[in-house]
């Protein structure tokens, strides 16, 4: 994926940047209630993974923020021009794989690539396919409706942002709620940033459809 170099010299963050490198677990995250009603509908309605659109509408929302796309390299700053999702799908016997998928295309050439990668990807196992820096990593927990989730990370410089959810189920008002949860460096990514992350999904989201 095409990136840029940022200057450090003139990075606003530069001290936050340095200071948050410098700790044992330099991570910030957060687990927030998700309405995803209208995933669940638009999957439904056309007969798609719910898994998938969710996906989908992740990766963007991801992409819409900065520094998710920023990776540390060095003692400089890497920004993507988009990150491609490493995401499990189950395997046999109980195991899981990797699966790399690209998502700025319409929905209906997304799902035909989707479709066709999780399908081959059991060969890959838990190896990723291609430049491991720029990717998101993307899990779910769909057998719990939890409030909260520890992740794992390999500490120091490793600064891909992990995005993981659960179980959804039935709010008192109807709508469908799903747990989201984030997990990036804080030596790139700010609570705010965190935010924005979340108000991107949530328009993401909303507008699920196929044109036409």
């Amino acid at each position: 994926m095409p990136f840029i170099r940022l200057d450090m010299e003139n990075y606003a963050r530069r001290a936050h940047f340095d200071y948050f490198r410098s700790l044992g677990y330099p991570y910030v995250g957060v687990t927030v209630d998700v309405d995803v009603t209208k995933a669940l509908e638009f999957s439904r309605k056309h007969h798609r993974s719910f898994y998938l659109t969710v996906l989908h509408a992740a990766a963007l929302a991801a992409d819409g923020v900065p520094p998710f796309r920023q990776r540390i390299r060095g003692n400089g700053i890497v920004e993507y021009s988009e990150c491609r999702t490493s995401h499990t799908e189950r395997a046999d016997g109980g195991r899981y794989c990797y699966c790399t998928l690209r998502h700025h295309m319409g929905l209906r050439d997304y799902f035909e690539q989707a479709e066709k990668a999780r399908l081959d990807c059991a060969k890959n196992g838990i190896t990723e396919d291609g430049d491991v820096e720029s990717m998101y990593f993307i899990s779910a927990l769909p057998w719990l409706h939890y409030t909260s989730l520890i992740q794992p990370a390999a500490g120091g410089d490793e600064s891909n942002p992990r995005i993981t959810w659960g179980k959804y189920a039935a709010d008192e008002k109807g709508r469908i709620i799903m747990p989201f949860s984030v997990l990036a460096h804080h030596a790139l990514v700010d609570g705010i940033h965190i935010a924005g992350f979340y108000e991107n999904l949530e328009n993401e989201i909303n507008k699920l459809d196929f044109p036409g």
